[in-house]
C-alpha cells in the first residue's frame, strides 16, 4: 500500500486509534521534545501537533513509535511480510523445469513498480516560494534537548548525485538551521553523501546541488535511513516496500528530481570550495550529545510544498525513543540478505539499548571450530556492520529476541580468556567512547557450545529441559488446576501468541481481580 503523503498516514493513524491530535499552542523550543519523549517511552500514540509556534505547518511526531505503525507506515500488516517478500526473492534460483519459469513469471509484475518514473508535475509543487522569500523560520523545526546546538531537521530524504557517474542517493542526515535560508549538512564522512561532496571538492566545482524532502510516502523516509548497498536505488527500494513506483517531479531551481508526493522541499546547494560551518553540539541516537564539528553549508534556493503539508520529526536520544522502530525494520528486512553472505545466520538482534550498531546479537548453525569469530570478522567487513561494536554469537536453539535467554546462555558458556576475540577497526563518527574519533576496537563473544576443536577437553552439559510429552500432558490437564487466572502461569504456547502489550493488559487485569475484596 502506497500513501500519498503525511496527511493520508495521519488519516489512517487517526482511524486506527493510533494518534492524538494537540490542538494547544506549544514551543518547538524543548517543549515538543519533551512531551514526545514521555509518550514515546510509555509506548504512546503518534502525536499531531497543530500549533507548533504559530507555525502554519503541523507537526506529526512518533509517527513510527511502535511495531504496528512501522508496519503501517510500510504498508503491511506485519514488517515480518517485507521480510518474507525479499527472502522469497533474494533466493530465487534460476527455473529448471517449465514450471519454475511460469511461477517466476507470476513475480515478476510484482516487480514491474520499483522503479521511479517520471512525471510532469507533483501535489509537492502546489505552493513556491523562491529567491529571499524562502524562510526557513515558518517551519516547525525542533530545538530537541537543552544543549542542542540549535533547531535540527531530523527527517530530512537529502537528495544528491554522484559528480561523475550522476547516479543518486537519497540519505537521513541532520540539518541544524542556521538562518532562514540555510542549514549545516551532517554528512559523516563514512555517508554517501560525504562521498559525492567530497568527490565535487577535488573537481574543483562550486555547486553541488542537493534537494530536501520531507514527508509523502513514509516508505520513502524508511528508505533514506536503510543501508542499501552502492548502487541499489533508495526510490527503488521504496517502490518494491509500497508495491508502486515512486513518481518525481523536476525542482525549481536545481538539477535534481523529487518525489512528486512530498509534503515539503527544500532544493538549493552546497558549495565545495566554501568554509565549512560549526555544527553541534546535537543530543543523538546514542543518547549522548555529539560536540561541535564542521560540516558543509546547506544554501536554500527554494521551498516548495503541498497545500495541506505536514512536517515530520523525529527525536533521539537515551532509549527506547521513536528511531527504535526504523532500526529493528532494518534488523527484520536486511536479514535475508545478510543470510545471502552468511548462510549459517539463524537470527539477529539489535537491542535498541545498544543504539543498534553497539551490540549485535546472532544465532547461528555452527559448523566448524571457531566459527563465531570467522562469522564476525565477516561482518565487520560488511557495510554498515563495520561498524558494530560489540557482536556476541549464540547457538541455533537461544532465542536472539529474548535478551535475557542470551545473556543467560551466553554467560554460562563463557571462558572470558578464550571466548573474547579483539579487533582494531573504523568505528562509527558518532562513537565517543573510544579515544579517538573514527577507529577503535570491537570484540566478538563467542557464546556457542565450545568443540574439542576449539580446546574444549570436558563433555559439555546440557541445558535443562522438560520432555515434550510431559509439557502436553500438563498442557492438557491445565484448565482443571485452577491456575488461569495468573496470566505468568498460562501455557506456554498461548502465553507465546500474546503480544508485550496484551502480556500488561492480563497482567493489570489480574492484579485489579486479585484487589477487589
Amino acid at each position: 500500500m502506497a500513501w500519498d503523503g503525511m496527511s493520508a498516514f495521519v488519516r489512517a493513524l487517526e482511524q486506527r486509534s493510533e494518534l492524538v491530535r494537540v490542538t494547544r499552542r506549544v514551543d518547538p523550543y524543548l517543549e515538543v521534545s519533551a512531551i514526545a519523549d514521555r509518550v514515546t517511552k510509555e509506548g504512546g500514540p503518534a502525536l499531531l501537533f497543530e500549533d507548533v509556534g504559530g507555525s502554519p505547518f503541523p507537526l506529526l511526531i512518533n509517527a513510527f513509535g511502535t511495531r504496528g505503525r512501522m508496519s503501517l507506515a510500510l504498508g503491511v500488516d506485519d514488517i515480518e511480510d517485507h521480510a518474507r517478500a525479499i527472502a522469497e526473492l533474494v533466493t530465487t534460483r534460476a527455473p529448471s523445469s517449465p514450471r519454475e519459469l511460469a511461477q517466476l513469471a507470476l513475480k515478476l509484475p510484482e516487480l514491474a513498480h520499483v522503479p521511479p518514473r517520471s512525471v510532469a508535475t507533483g501535489a509537492c509543487q502546489e505552493i513556491v516560494t523562491t529567491g529571499n522569500d524562502v524562510n526557513l523560520d515558518t517551519l516547525p523545526i525542533l530545538t530537541c534537548w537543552p544543549n542542542d546546538g540549535g533547531p535540527f531537521i531530523t527527517l530530512p530524504q537529502v537528495i544528491t548525485r554522484d559528480p561523475e557517474s550522476g547516479v543518486r542517493n537519497v540519505g537521513c542526515y541532520r540539518m541544524q538551521k542556521l538562518d532562514r535560508a540555510s542549514t549545516a549538512m551532517h554528512w559523516q564522512i563514512h555517508k554517501t553523501g560525504a562521498r559525492h561532496f567530497r568527490k565535487a571538492r577535488e573537481l574543483g566545482s562550486r555547486r553541488l546541488d542537493v534537494a530536501v524532502a520531507l514527508g509523502g510516502d513514509p516508505a520513502m523516509t524508511y528508505a533514506a535511513t536503510a543501508p542499501l548497498p552502492d548502487g541499489i536505488d533508495e526510490w527503488m527500494f521504496a517502490g518494491f516496500l509500497r508495491k508502486r513506483a515512486v513518481a518525481t517531479v523536476r525542482c525549481k531551481t536545481v538539477d535534481l528530481e523529487v518525489p512528486a508526493d512530498a509534503d515539503i522541499v527544500l532544493e538549493g546547494y552546497v558549495d565545495p570550495q566554501e568554509a565549512l560551518v560549526a555544527e553541534g553540539p546535537f543530543g543523538d541516537h546514542t543518547g549522548y550529545y555529539t560536540p561541535v564539528d564542521s560540516f558543509p553549508r546547506f544554501h536554500v534556493t527554494a521551498m516548495t510544498h503541498r497545500r495541506d503539508a505536514v512536517y515530520p520529526s523525529t527525536i533521539v536520544g537515551p532509549p527506547p525513543m521513536e528511531d527504535e522502530w526504523l532500526g529493528k525494520a532494518t534488523e527484520r528486512l536486511f536479514l535475508p540478505m545478510l543470510r545471502l553472505l552468511f548462510p549459517e545466520v539463524v537470527d539477529m538482534n539489535l537491542p535498541v539499548e545498544g543504539a543498534f550498531h553497539n551490540l549485535v546479537l546472532l544465532s547461528i548453525k555452527k559448523q566448524y571450530p571457531f566459527h563465531a569469530a570467522r562469522l564476525a570478522h565477516g561482518l565487520w567487513g560488511a557495510g554498515q556492520m563495520t561498524f558494530s561494536k560489540v557482536i556476541c554469537v549464540v547457538d541455533e536453539d537461544v532465542d536472539v529476541q529474548d535478551v535475557g535467554q542470551v545473556a543467560w546462555r551466553l554467560l554460562a558458556n563463557l571462558d572470558p580468556k578464550r571466548d573474547f576475540a579483539f579487533v582494531d577497526g573504523p568505528i562509527d563518527q558518532l562513537d565517543h567512547g573510544a579515544n579517538q574519533a573514527l577507529w577503535g576496537s570491537k570484540v566478538c563473544i563467542d557464546g556457542t557450545r565450545k568443540w574439542r576443536e576449539e580446546g574444549y577437553t570436558r563433555a559439555w552439559p546440557e541445558p535443562c529441559r522438560m520432555t515434550p510429552d510431559v509439557v502436553a500432558r500438563v498442557d492438557a490437564m491445565w484448565s482443571s488446576l485452577g491456575l488461569d487466572r495468573r496470566s505468568s502461569l498460562v501455557p506456554g504456547a498461548e502465553r507465546a501468541a500474546l503480544s508485550p502489550m496484551a502480556r500488561v493488559v492480563e497482567v493489570a487485569r489480574d492484579l485489579l481481580a486479585r484487589a477487589r475484596p
